[in-house]
């Protein structure tokens, strides 16, 4: 390859990468700003009840959960960008369902059909069909980090929008930003996708749902989410009658919380990018629990809230930070997409379970039994993490095989090279999926074994 076209290749990735970040943006934005409001805005609406008001707040999340794995699949027969689009006209036309509707169930309809639009696992296919290997991950850290400035942003936005435009105003703007992505979404390429993937489906998930570590990272981003999710539920409400804070109040408060965490939390991610990430995760559930045990001692003091929000956020980025990484280090060789899907399908998971449990525990018990029961449910996540042990940086090669080779026997040799840690044979393809330690990877003995060596899409 010539260094024109490299650089052109170059320029097809970080255009590709903007752009799918920036529909990620939008729609999380739009979602994302519901949240700080609608514990207080929902219960004008007609038939509102706390467990109603969780559901409306969790509903996308199940129908994302249900749908990302279809959606995912559907973009390999029919193409990214047509599922991209569809999963983007759901979103828009689910927040006009819930800007008309003065009932919370007309809401709800709204909420879960913004949520059938599940694009997340076609974003992410695409980024694997246009982004080299080389590049991947700090196209998969730019769109976290779209993500998550979403977030932060409709956290500190959402109450002031609110107190502009009302409930049905948030919504109506919920279609516009859907309508500015639908519009970005033209802009990115259409590649030609791969009939099928090296190993079978059912080979696939079967090794993901096998692993124990994998096992242990979807629990966590569920628990991350359903605290989150449930905290909120309650949050607003408290913030307001028990403080007597105004929404637009509230956003200063987010404000402070959310910088100061940030800074917080540098020193952490460097920490474990030198010491290795899974003490830092240990330290960063343990931080979890203690912000959800303040929330619940927090009575009608300012400060309490505050100190509690700041360590409950230094917690939830830390987290949302690390546990994509580790995952894909996780992965057994030829599953990370797939492994990706389980993930993302946890984190909504996590999404409506939260709703559900924070309305139901909201209405039947009392604010304080939400904070609890989601410290107890990080108290089950941190034993179930703890005999997990620090996992390699590992990069993924995809090896073909060569017609000398004997496909029955390529794996024992491959693994028995320096640096080779897992070797997983498609025969019928003559390709080889290995998981490799580039440090230690004696490339010279690979070349030798393998009659060409490349990147996994």
């Amino acid at each position: 390859m010539t260094d024109a076209s490299r650089a052109a290749l170059r320029r097809t990735e970080l255009t590709t990468t903007g752009s799918l970040a920036a529909i990620f943006a939008l729609r999380m934005f739009g979602l994302f700003m519901i949240l700080p409001v609608f514990a207080v805005y929902g219960t004008g609406l007609e038939g509102a009840t706390p467990l109603l008001i969780g559901t409306a707040i969790g509903a996308y999340g199940l129908m994302q959960a249900i749908l990302q794995i279809p959606f995912g699949m559907l973009s390999d027969r029919f193409g990214r960008r047509p599922l991209l689009l569809a999963g983007l006209l759901l979103f828009v036309a689910g927040g006009a369902v819930a800007a008309l509707s003065d009932t919370i169930y007309g809401v709800i309809m709204g909420r879960a059909l913004q949520g059938a639009g599940a694009i997340a696992s076609v974003i992410m296919a695409l980024i694997g069909d246009v982004v080299s290997e080389r590049h991947r991950t700090r196209a998969m850290a730019l769109i976290g980090m779209s993500v998550g400035a979403s977030f932060i942003l409709a956290l500190i936005l959402g109450p002031v929008l609110a107190h502009w435009l009302g409930l049905s105003g948030l919504f109506w703007l919920t279609v516009v930003l859907g309508t500015l992505a639908m519009g970005v979404a033209f802009s990115v390429p259409s590649p030609q996708v791969r009939a099928s993937e090296p190993l079978p489906a059912r080979l696939r998930f079967r090794r993901v749902l096998g692993d124990r570590n994998l096992r242990r990272l979807d629990l966590g981003i569920m628990v991350l989410h359903l605290t989150m999710t449930a905290s909120f539920v309650v949050l607003p409400q408290l913030l307001k009658h028990r403080l007597g804070l105004d929404l637009d109040q509230h956003s200063l408060l987010y404000l402070a919380v959310l910088v100061s965490s940030f800074l917080a939390m540098v020193p952490l991610i460097i920490a474990a990018e030198r010491r290795g990430a899974l003490p830092v995760k240990r330290a960063a559930v343990c931080l979890l629990i203690v912000a959800e045990v303040l929330l619940a001692l927090a009575g009608q003091t300012l400060w309490h809230f505050v100190l509690a929000l700041f360590v409950y956020f230094m917690a939830f980025n830390l987290l949302e930070a690390l546990l994509p990484s580790l995952v894909g280090r996780a992965a057994p060789a030829g599953t990370r997409g797939t492994a990706m899907g389980v993930y993302s399908t946890s984190q909504f998971l996590g999404v409506f379970i939260g709703g559900q449990l924070g309305g139901a525990l909201y209405q039947w018990v009392g604010a304080e039994a939400v904070f609890l029961g989601c410290a107890g449910l990080a108290v089950v996540w941190l034993l179930y993490l703890w005999g997990m042990g620090e996992l390699p940086k590992l990069d993924n090669r995809v090896v073909h095989l060569g017609r000398q080779q004997d496909p029955t026997q390529a794996a024992s040799r491959l693994r028995a090279i320096p640096g080779v840690l897992e070797a997983v044979v498609v025969a019928e393809q003559r390709l080889a999926l290995l998981k490799v330690d580039n440090s230690e990877l004696d490339e010279q003995a690979l070349e030798a074994l393998a009659g060409e060596v490349r990147e996994p899409s």
